[in-house]
């Protein structure tokens, strides 16, 4: 047995470095040495024993020379000696020497100290030997009646494993500790004395408890948490109890401990069903998570609120309460403000949506004006989102939010503006009773954009949607007010050369005597004044984009003006007012147009700007009815087309969802009647309780899957060959953050193997726990040892190492059986994620690892290719069904995935079927991947090597 199997008691760190001592040298220290001396030869066998050594003669001389000092230091690490040497005979015999020690601790039972007391009974908890506890039962009886509240806890709890081990040695334990429970006022004794009757004696428990039912409430929080855990594992058993005790877990609802207003919440929400006892449990999580200040303990929570959404017939009684939810936001964390927001966004309903969008305006406007936090700019993107969802769900709410949030447009934070932009583009196009108040007050906030990508999406928005002859005016103004006096070029040309306006010029004042903080003096230059940095602040938004080489700017612009201008010509009849209209935009395009040929910007205007405005000029020069048609109507139906397929995506993503949570019974589904079904299958809910015990020692499993193939057997790596004198296999069991390997072990000899000992090695980012314990293994005989391996990251890791054993009777060195590699898979720490086409773009751009892994398959069909990867990297694709369907020569998708330690991975497929090469040619392109650490982008493109080729069924 190993470590893992075993329940630890005492945790001791050992130095590797040092050399063990010898047995005579720690002898002649216990024997003769001063008490520190002892102490540390004590220390000293205590590690040997840990190690395996046998040191059966030093046993005698520790009972003579060590066990009568009463030294504290000394007594303590007794305990500890005596918990972990063997005490028995090789045949199972307890040693004589054993009864020297039974009287020790039978005086140290009676010792006038509590502390000797108390610590003698815990080690008693520990002892497996009944000989050794038997005559001891009188004292151990005795201290329960000790004036000390250490002393009687302790013996309650001894009281309690002697009974669960050897229930002869005290048959009436139960009846004991009932009466010990009723007259005991100290709370942790009444804890460990309550604790022990529910595991012993629950019909004990449960006279007790209804005998103070109504003074539950005054209980300790440590006996509170006992109580809701009897209440649980009753109404578990027995669901007709319920009734007995629901007022109980309401009042512990109202209880001063977090701890226990937490499991009372969770047991009454699986003790009733009932509108009230839900809200109720709902109201106490909120008021948890707003109260407590962990943000662990405020995400644990708030996924228990998620889970209760998740029930169809509990969603509408938390719908009430999103008012209350939405108080969570007072807490800085931005992942809790996360979770906070999905989970009201998920609640809302016509009911409530008003006032969500009050309280997420509020939200909004504060983020304005506080900026020391930095994750205030996330934040604000989140509530745009939210609000942004609020009103696509109900078209209603958008009057009220798009003027609060179009004041974000001219915000320095470009991802914050960008969603607004977002939001607003999709409000135009779907309100049209929206439009006049959007127009309006995107002219308002056009001149105090400050960032290009924003300003080109204004113009876009401007262009598109300005109907009237007013706005269309209006609209020419701000460009005129944006891009300052034109033509651009001489107007700049006669800047530098100074020929500005008298309130522009610096006057070449003298130099001034200034005096610094300091007192010294300083003298400033008329040169040094900063003409060229009030240049730059005087120069309008879109002069300055220009000359800062960005005539992507000015295609944008182009578009805009001759959007605007066909519609003024359709709109206004008076030839002279249309050509004065052309000609001004016309006029503005060619000034552009010069500047960009010019030496005067920082990069020079592209290839393609100057194609796309040379376009326009001619579009506008002609006024055809069919480039009217392209610039005024094709453009927004690509728009209605794409938010039309976006919608439809979200409204299949709702639909599965929901599907998901709906409850669906089959027509031959059994009827399970409650006077008809065994008492332990009386309901099909798990014990919670034992399930997060479960998952606290790691033990969860997680449900394998119908399919055969992916069952445990699949699992199962071969270790050694069949030929070798030990044969072993391990079944490889991956949890969160760590391995534990089952190791099989075979002695295929008939020879009796002593000290049989598996020894391992990681490589990569593992980490061994503990060495597994040595073995004897008879002739054909078999044995279990587990390992535990923790992970830290996610990279391909390989364990390896070997069986070393003695032959019993041999006289030859130790045999040795070299195991084969056990290769960890990163498969199993990757999970497919989703995130936004922005936020991968700002990934790939952060991200410095990347790893280029060139297509190498006998796959011929790409979207088939794709769906291979897909599947063998658990990543999720990001773009779009619509965008990759189609019969096409080439593909090109995102694909998205994160571990179970909060890491990214990102790749890119670009792939190709060569047309050329027939029909069956296979695909080839390249895949690139990219992360924030080496291993997770290498181990990523390892695993798309090793998986590429399609296997031949």
């Amino acid at each position: 047995m190993t470590a893992a199997e075993n329940v630890c008691y005492t945790l001791i760190n050992v130095p590797n470095d040092s050399e063990p001592p010898s047995e005579v040298s720690l002898k002649a220290d216990l024997e003769k040495g001063e008490i520190k001396a002892k102490t540390e030869a004590l220390k000293k066998v205590i590690i040997m024993i840990l190690n395996g050594e046998k040191l059966p003669g030093l046993l005698m001389t520790i009972i003579r020379f060590v066990l009568p000092l009463q030294d504290h230091t000394i007594k303590k690490l007794l305990l500890v000696f005596w918990e972990i040497v063997p005490k028995t005979t090789p045949d199972g015999k307890l040693l004589q020497e054993m009864i020297l020690v039974c009287d020790a601790y039978r005086k140290d039972l009676q010792h006038p100290n509590e502390f000797i007391r108390g610590s003698t009974l815990r080690f008693l908890c520990k002892l497996k030997e009944s000989e050794l506890l038997e005559p001891l039962m009188p004292a151990i009886r005795a201290c329960l009646e000790h004036r000390h509240s250490y002393v009687r806890r302790n013996a309650v709890l001894a009281i309690y494993t002697i009974y669960r081990n050897f229930e002869n040695l005290i048959p009436d334990a139960p009846e004991l500790i009932h009466d010990f429970l009723v007259n005991e006022k100290d709370a942790s004794c009444k804890r460990n004395a309550f604790m022990m009757l529910i595991h012993a004696d629950q019909d004990r428990a449960l006279d007790y408890l209804s005998t103070c039912i109504d003074q539950v409430h005054t209980f300790g929080d440590i006996l509170q948490l006992v109580i809701v855990e009897l209440i649980y594992k009753v109404c578990h058993a027995n669901p007709s109890e319920r009734a007995r005790f629901i007022r109980c877990i309401y009042n512990l609802l109202q209880s001063s401990s977090p701890a226990v207003k937490y499991e009372a919440a969770g047991t009454l929400v699986t003790l009733s069903s009932a509108p009230t006892a839900i809200k109720a449990a709902a109201q106490c999580y909120i008021d948890l998570i707003i109260k407590e200040s962990d943000n662990n303990v405020k995400l644990i929570v708030l996924d228990r609120l998620i889970e209760l959404k998740e029930h169809p017939t509990h969603e509408r009684v938390l719908q009430d309460l999103v008012m209350d939810i939405l108080r969570v936001l007072t807490t800085p964390d931005l992942e809790v403000r996360k979770k906070t927001l999905q989970l009201a966004l998920d609640l809302v309903s016509s009911r409530n949506v008003e006032e969500l969008v009050i309280v997420l305006k509020k939200e909004v406007i504060k983020t304005n004006n506080v900026t020391e936090h930095e994750d205030t700019d996330k934040y604000r993107q989140l509530l745009v989102r939210t609000l942004h969802s609020c009103s696509v769900r109900f078209p209603d709410m958008a009057a009220n939010v798009i003027p609060v949030l179009m004041e974000f447009l001219s915000d320095t934070n470009e991802a914050a503006a960008a969603d607004v932009l977002e939001f607003v583009r999709e409000a135009i196009q779907r309100f049209d009773n929206l439009r006049p108040l959007i127009i309006e007050k995107m002219l308002e906030v056009f001149h105090a954009i400050k960032t290009v990508k924003i300003y080109r999406g204004a113009l876009w928005i401007l262009g598109e949607y300005c109907s009237t002859k007013e706005d269309i005016q209006s609209v020419m103004t701000e460009v005129r007010r944006s891009l300052g006096e034109i033509p651009i070029v001489e107007n700049e040309i006669k800047k530098e050369a100074g020929e500005v306006k008298p309130e522009e010029e610096v006057s070449a004042a003298p130099a001034q005597k200034l005096v610094t903080e300091m007192g010294t003096y300083v003298t400033q230059s008329a040169l040094s004044s900063s003409r060229p940095s009030k240049k730059e602040e005087d120069r309008p938004p879109l002069r300055g984009f220009l000359m800062d080489g960005d005539f992507y700017v000015a295609a944008s612009l182009a578009t805009t003006l001759t959007k605007v201008a066909l519609r003024y010509v359709a709109i206004v009849q008076d030839k002279k007012k249309q050509n004065s209209f052309l000609a001004e935009a016309m006029l503005i395009m060619a000034t552009v147009l010069h500047l960009g040929k010019s030496s005067l910007p920082k990069k020079p205007i592209t290839d393609d700007d100057v194609d796309r405005i040379s376009l326009c000029l001619k579009v506008l020069s002609e006024c055809s009815p069919l480039m009217n048609d392209i610039f005024n109507k094709e453009c927004r139906r690509s728009l209605s087309h794409m938010l039309t397929v976006r919608l439809e995506e979200e409204k299949l993503s709702q639909k599965k969802e929901s599907e998901k949570r709906n409850v669906t019974v089959q027509a031959d589904d059994p009827i399970s009647f409650m006077q008809l079904t065994a008492k332990n299958e009386m309901t099909s809910k798990e014990d919670q309780f034992q399930l997060s015990l479960l998952a606290a020692m790691g033990n969860t499993q997680r449900k394998e899957a119908a399919d055969p193939l992916a069952s445990k057997l699949n699992k199962v790596t071969q270790l050694t060959g069949f030929s070798d004198p030990v044969y072993a296999e391990a079944y490889v069991h991956v949890n969160q953050y760590d391995i534990v390997l089952d190791v099989l072990v075979v002695n295929q000899t008939s020879d009796t193997l002593q000290n049989c000992t598996l020894e391992l090695a990681t490589l990569g980012d593992l980490k061994l726990v503990e060495k597994p314990s040595p073995l004897t293994l008879a002739p054909h005989d078999f044995a279990n040892i587990k390992a535990n391996v923790k992970v830290a990251s996610t990279e391909n890791g390989i364990i390896f190492g070997n069986i070393v054993y003695d032959v019993s009777g041999a006289a030859s060195d130790r045999n040795c059986v070299v195991l084969s590699d056990i290769h960890i898979d990163i498969m199993d720490y990757i999970q497919p994620a989703s995130c936004t086409d922005a936020e991968f773009r700002q990934m790939w751009a952060e991200f410095e690892w990347e790893n280029k892994v060139t297509v190498n398959t006998n796959i011929t069909d790409l979207n088939e290719y794709l769906q291979h990867i897909l599947s063998s990297t658990n990543m999720k694709c990001l773009t779009p069904e619509k965008a990759l369907s189609g019969i096409c020569g080439f593909m090109a998708a995102n694909l998205y995935a994160r571990s179970i330690f909060g890491e990214d991975a990102l790749a890119n497929v670009s792939i190709e079927k060569p047309i050329h090469l027939g029909p069956d040619a296979p695909v080839n392109g390249h895949i690139r991947i990219r992360a924030k650490s080496q291993g997770m982008a290498l181990s990523l493109g390892d695993k798309i090597n090793l998986s590429q080729k399609k296997t031949v069924s």
